[in-house]
Protein backbone atom coordinates (compact mmCIF):
# COMPACT_ATOMS: atom_id res chain seq x y z
CA UNK A 1 0.00 0.00 0.00
CA UNK A 2 1.09 3.58 -0.20
CA UNK A 3 1.78 6.48 1.85
CA UNK A 4 -0.12 9.53 0.49
CA UNK A 5 -0.62 12.96 1.86
CA UNK A 6 -4.02 14.17 1.76
CA UNK A 7 -5.39 17.51 0.86
CA UNK A 8 -8.70 19.48 0.93
CA UNK A 9 -9.36 22.56 -0.25
CA UNK A 10 -12.62 22.54 -1.75
CA UNK A 11 -14.62 24.28 0.71
CA UNK A 12 -14.24 27.09 3.93
CA UNK A 13 -12.71 24.10 5.55
CA UNK A 14 -9.15 23.29 4.82
CA UNK A 15 -7.77 19.87 5.88
CA UNK A 16 -4.46 17.99 5.14
CA UNK A 17 -4.21 14.01 6.16
CA UNK A 18 -1.41 11.37 6.29
CA UNK A 19 -2.37 8.19 4.93
CA UNK A 20 -1.02 4.70 5.21
CA UNK A 21 -1.81 0.87 4.27
CA UNK A 22 -5.72 1.85 4.78
CA UNK A 23 -4.99 3.99 8.21
CA UNK A 24 -4.98 7.68 8.83
CA UNK A 25 -2.07 8.50 10.64
CA UNK A 26 -2.24 12.53 10.95
CA UNK A 27 -5.36 14.86 10.71
CA UNK A 28 -5.11 18.62 10.79
CA UNK A 29 -8.25 20.52 10.02
CA UNK A 30 -9.13 24.36 10.07
CA UNK A 31 -13.13 25.10 10.03
CA UNK A 32 -12.91 28.96 10.69
CA UNK A 33 -11.79 29.56 7.29
CA UNK A 34 -11.49 30.28 4.57
CA UNK A 35 -8.20 30.30 5.62
CA UNK A 36 -6.18 28.46 3.24
CA UNK A 37 -3.61 30.32 2.30
CA UNK A 38 -2.68 30.57 5.73
CA UNK A 39 -3.19 27.42 7.31
CA UNK A 40 -2.57 24.71 4.46
CA UNK A 41 1.22 25.68 4.47
CA UNK A 42 1.49 24.94 7.88
CA UNK A 43 -0.68 22.03 7.76
CA UNK A 44 1.80 20.48 5.04
CA UNK A 45 5.17 21.27 6.45
CA UNK A 46 3.81 19.15 9.90
CA UNK A 47 2.39 16.18 7.74
CA UNK A 48 5.85 16.04 5.73
CA UNK A 49 7.76 16.43 9.39
CA UNK A 50 6.06 13.71 10.24
CA UNK A 51 6.56 11.58 7.43
CA UNK A 52 10.24 12.23 7.64
CA UNK A 53 10.12 12.09 11.10
CA UNK A 54 9.21 8.17 10.68
CA UNK A 55 11.60 7.77 7.57
CA UNK A 56 8.53 7.18 5.62
CA UNK A 57 8.80 6.85 1.36
CA UNK A 58 6.40 9.44 0.33
CA UNK A 59 4.27 7.74 -2.91
CA UNK A 60 1.57 9.90 -3.71
CA UNK A 61 -0.48 13.14 -3.11
CA UNK A 62 -3.97 13.18 -3.19
CA UNK A 63 -6.16 16.46 -4.08
CA UNK A 64 -10.02 17.40 -4.04
CA UNK A 65 -10.34 18.34 -7.74
CA UNK A 66 -13.67 19.94 -7.51
CA UNK A 67 -15.93 21.03 -8.07
CA UNK A 68 -15.43 23.37 -5.06
CA UNK A 69 -14.46 27.19 -4.89
CA UNK A 70 -11.84 28.26 -7.02
CA UNK A 71 -9.90 30.29 -4.78
CA UNK A 72 -9.79 27.03 -2.74
CA UNK A 73 -9.22 24.53 -5.31
CA UNK A 74 -6.29 26.43 -6.83
CA UNK A 75 -4.46 26.84 -3.90
CA UNK A 76 -5.15 22.83 -3.21
CA UNK A 77 -3.86 21.95 -5.97
CA UNK A 78 -0.94 24.15 -6.48
CA UNK A 79 0.43 23.02 -2.94
CA UNK A 80 -0.11 19.33 -4.28
CA UNK A 81 2.17 19.70 -7.75
CA UNK A 82 4.66 21.55 -5.59
CA UNK A 83 4.73 18.73 -2.89
CA UNK A 84 4.93 16.40 -6.48
CA UNK A 85 7.97 18.24 -7.71
CA UNK A 86 9.71 18.34 -5.02
CA UNK A 87 9.16 14.97 -3.49
CA UNK A 88 8.61 13.24 -6.85
CA UNK A 89 5.42 11.53 -5.87
CA UNK A 90 2.32 10.99 -7.91
CA UNK A 91 -0.15 13.31 -8.00
CA UNK A 92 -3.54 11.72 -7.65
CA UNK A 93 -7.71 13.77 -8.05
CA UNK A 94 -10.41 12.71 -5.87
CA UNK A 95 -13.72 14.59 -7.14
CA UNK A 96 -15.34 16.08 -3.56
CA UNK A 97 -18.81 14.84 -3.82
CA UNK A 98 -17.24 11.32 -4.07
CA UNK A 99 -15.15 12.33 -0.93
CA UNK A 100 -18.70 13.87 0.86
CA UNK A 101 -19.99 10.41 0.32
CA UNK A 102 -17.25 8.46 1.98
CA UNK A 103 -18.32 9.26 5.67
CA UNK A 104 -21.83 8.31 4.95
CA UNK A 105 -21.42 5.10 3.48
CA UNK A 106 -18.87 4.20 6.47
CA UNK A 107 -21.34 5.24 9.07
CA UNK A 108 -24.36 4.93 8.16
CA UNK A 109 -26.30 1.96 7.55
CA UNK A 110 -27.90 2.05 4.17
CA UNK A 111 -30.19 -0.29 2.35
CA UNK A 112 -29.40 -1.80 -0.99
CA UNK A 113 -31.39 0.78 -3.34
CA UNK A 114 -30.39 4.22 -1.42
CA UNK A 115 -29.11 6.43 -3.33
CA UNK A 116 -26.55 9.37 -2.52
CA UNK A 117 -26.80 12.76 -3.31
CA UNK A 118 -23.89 15.40 -1.90
CA UNK A 119 -24.16 19.19 -3.08
CA UNK A 120 -22.13 22.24 -2.52
CA UNK A 121 -23.66 25.64 -2.59
CA UNK A 122 -24.01 27.83 -4.66
CA UNK A 123 -26.31 31.33 -5.19
CA UNK A 124 -30.05 31.46 -4.06
CA UNK A 125 -31.55 28.06 -4.92
CA UNK A 126 -28.84 26.47 -7.00
CA UNK A 127 -26.32 23.71 -6.04
CA UNK A 128 -23.61 21.57 -7.36
CA UNK A 129 -24.79 17.92 -7.10
CA UNK A 130 -24.55 14.11 -8.36
CA UNK A 131 -26.15 11.00 -7.84
CA UNK A 132 -24.38 7.90 -6.74
CA UNK A 133 -24.96 4.53 -5.18
CA UNK A 134 -24.05 2.72 -2.37
CA UNK A 135 -20.87 1.65 -4.95
CA UNK A 136 -20.35 5.09 -5.79
CA UNK A 137 -21.27 4.52 -9.42
CA UNK A 138 -22.78 7.40 -11.27
CA UNK A 139 -26.27 7.27 -11.16
CA UNK A 140 -26.18 11.09 -12.58
CA UNK A 141 -22.87 12.86 -12.76
CA UNK A 142 -22.04 16.33 -11.84
CA UNK A 143 -23.96 19.01 -12.83
CA UNK A 144 -25.41 22.40 -11.43
CA UNK A 145 -29.24 22.06 -10.32
CA UNK A 146 -31.81 24.32 -9.62
CA UNK A 147 -34.08 22.82 -6.84
CA UNK A 148 -37.32 22.65 -6.73
CA UNK A 149 -40.07 20.24 -5.46
CA UNK A 150 -39.90 18.06 -8.23
CA UNK A 151 -35.92 18.29 -9.43
CA UNK A 152 -34.68 15.17 -7.82
CA UNK A 153 -38.47 13.34 -7.86
CA UNK A 154 -37.09 11.10 -11.23
CA UNK A 155 -34.76 9.23 -8.00
CA UNK A 156 -36.89 9.81 -5.41
CA UNK A 157 -39.82 7.85 -6.67
CA UNK A 158 -37.47 4.79 -6.98
CA UNK A 159 -36.46 4.90 -3.19
CA UNK A 160 -34.76 6.78 -0.42
CA UNK A 161 -32.33 9.45 -1.44
CA UNK A 162 -29.97 10.83 1.38
CA UNK A 163 -29.16 14.49 0.49
CA UNK A 164 -25.69 15.92 2.51
CA UNK A 165 -23.22 18.90 2.30
CA UNK A 166 -23.19 22.52 2.70
CA UNK A 167 -26.03 22.83 0.01
CA UNK A 168 -28.38 20.76 1.39
CA UNK A 169 -29.85 22.27 3.97
CA UNK A 170 -31.66 24.77 2.05
CA UNK A 171 -32.98 22.59 -0.27
CA UNK A 172 -35.47 20.84 2.42
CA UNK A 173 -37.17 24.19 2.27
CA UNK A 174 -39.02 22.99 -1.22
CA UNK A 175 -38.07 19.08 -0.92
CA UNK A 176 -40.84 17.43 0.67
CA UNK A 177 -41.22 13.98 -0.92
CA UNK A 178 -41.30 11.26 1.81
CA UNK A 179 -38.28 9.54 0.55
CA UNK A 180 -36.10 12.56 0.98
CA UNK A 181 -33.86 12.59 4.19
CA UNK A 182 -31.25 14.92 5.45
CA UNK A 183 -27.90 14.53 6.88
CA UNK A 184 -26.38 16.95 8.55
CA UNK A 185 -22.77 17.68 9.17
CA UNK A 186 -20.83 16.28 6.03
CA UNK A 187 -18.19 18.50 4.98
CA UNK A 188 -15.81 17.26 2.14
CA UNK A 189 -12.48 16.29 4.62
CA UNK A 190 -8.67 15.17 4.08
CA UNK A 191 -9.06 12.13 6.04
CA UNK A 192 -11.64 10.52 4.43
CA UNK A 193 -9.74 11.11 1.02
CA UNK A 194 -7.83 7.77 1.66
CA UNK A 195 -9.79 5.10 0.50
CA UNK A 196 -10.37 6.58 -2.80
CA UNK A 197 -6.96 8.05 -2.88
CA UNK A 198 -5.50 4.22 -2.60
CA UNK A 199 -7.85 3.08 -4.93
CA UNK A 200 -6.64 5.16 -7.65
CA UNK A 201 -2.92 4.35 -7.28
CA UNK A 202 -3.95 0.89 -7.40
CA UNK A 203 -5.29 1.65 -10.68
CA UNK A 204 -2.76 3.95 -11.79
CA UNK A 205 -5.37 6.53 -12.21
CA UNK A 206 -2.83 9.47 -11.82
CA UNK A 207 -2.57 12.96 -13.00
CA UNK A 208 0.29 14.68 -14.82
CA UNK A 209 1.41 17.02 -12.72
CA UNK A 210 2.46 19.63 -15.14
CA UNK A 211 -1.00 20.32 -16.77
CA UNK A 212 -3.69 18.81 -14.61
CA UNK A 213 -6.07 21.59 -13.20
CA UNK A 214 -9.13 21.18 -11.27
CA UNK A 215 -13.04 21.16 -12.15
CA UNK A 216 -14.10 24.93 -10.77
CA UNK A 217 -17.60 25.34 -10.47
CA UNK A 218 -17.09 28.69 -13.14
CA UNK A 219 -16.93 25.48 -15.50
CA UNK A 220 -20.22 24.62 -14.71
CA UNK A 221 -21.50 27.90 -15.07
CA UNK A 222 -19.79 28.09 -18.68
CA UNK A 223 -21.87 25.03 -19.62
CA UNK A 224 -25.31 25.47 -17.88
CA UNK A 225 -27.98 26.30 -20.04
CA UNK A 226 -29.11 30.06 -19.67
CA UNK A 227 -32.38 29.26 -18.07
CA UNK A 228 -30.82 27.89 -15.28
CA UNK A 229 -28.67 31.02 -14.59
Amino acid sequence: MSCILNIETSTDVCSVAVSRDGECLLNREDHCGPNHAVRLGTFVDEALAYIDSRSIPLDAVAVSCGPGSYTGLRIGVSMAKGVCYGRGAKLVAVPTLELMAVPVLLNHDLDDDTLLCPMLDARRMEVYAGVYDRALCEVRGVQADVVDAGTYSEYLDRGKVLFFGNGACKCFSVISHPNAELLKGVEPLAKNMFPLAEKRVAEGRTEDVAYFVPFYLKDFVAKTPRKLL
